[in-house]
């Protein structure tokens, strides 16, 4: 993880902030929990801050969506109506994007999650996502694909249209303008 940035007390109070208002003005996410027990969490532990701003800066607008208590964490997901701009026109992962031999993305899904220390969304958690809101109604987004799919070269991805849901497959080393990843962090 690429988490060794120095926070100033300013950074860190402003992504708070932002954090906070998102959190407060979308409620629904997140019915009985408190921010100032999602605030401590982060304080304690500013590589998840890192990891957080990583997600507001390209586009992403995280927010708690949950609390697991098996792992007694709370969960951000993106939560950017659509898939979050800095994070679209990348193939699947590191093996898709060596085994194309031209036109080439910058990057993979796979490759940027890792190093902003975060998780790809999978279909599950992505349609748990979906009944907070509409999202993706005009793009995109690479999920977490299951072994067997990905050993035969293919990647799964999800979008809503009509009203529905939708899983799709495409080969893993493809890439769209409209297509980018979602990302969940534990903290």
């Amino acid at each position: 993880m690429g988490n060794t940035k120095k926070w100033s007390e300013s950074e860190q109070r402003l992504l708070l902030t932002i954090l906070q208002q998102r959190f407060e003005k979308n409620e629904t996410r997140h019915v009985g929990l408190k921010w100032s027990a999602v605030e401590e969490r982060l304080l304690a532990d500013p590589g998840k801050l890192w990891s957080l701003e990583q997600m507001e800066q390209t586009g992403g607008e995280p927010d708690v969506v949950s609390y697991d208590k098996e792992r007694d964490q709370y969960v951000f997901f993106d939560c950017a109506a659509e898939s979050p701009k800095g994070r679209r026109s990348v193939c699947y992962d590191r093996a898709a994007l060596d085994a194309r031999k031209a036109h080439k993305p910058t990057t993979s899904a796979m490759d940027m999650a890792k190093e902003m220390g975060i998780e790809i969304l999978t279909e599950e958690q992505y349609r748990n996502l979906q009944q907070l809101g509409e999202f993706d109604l005009k793009t995109s987004t690479w999920v977490k694909t299951p072994d067997a799919v990905r050993k035969l070269g293919g990647a799964i991805f999800c979008d809503r249209r009509y009203g529905q849901v939708f899983t799709y497959h495409n080969g893993a080393d493809s890439y769209y303008g409209a297509r980018g990843f979602r990302g969940a962090l534990y903290v």
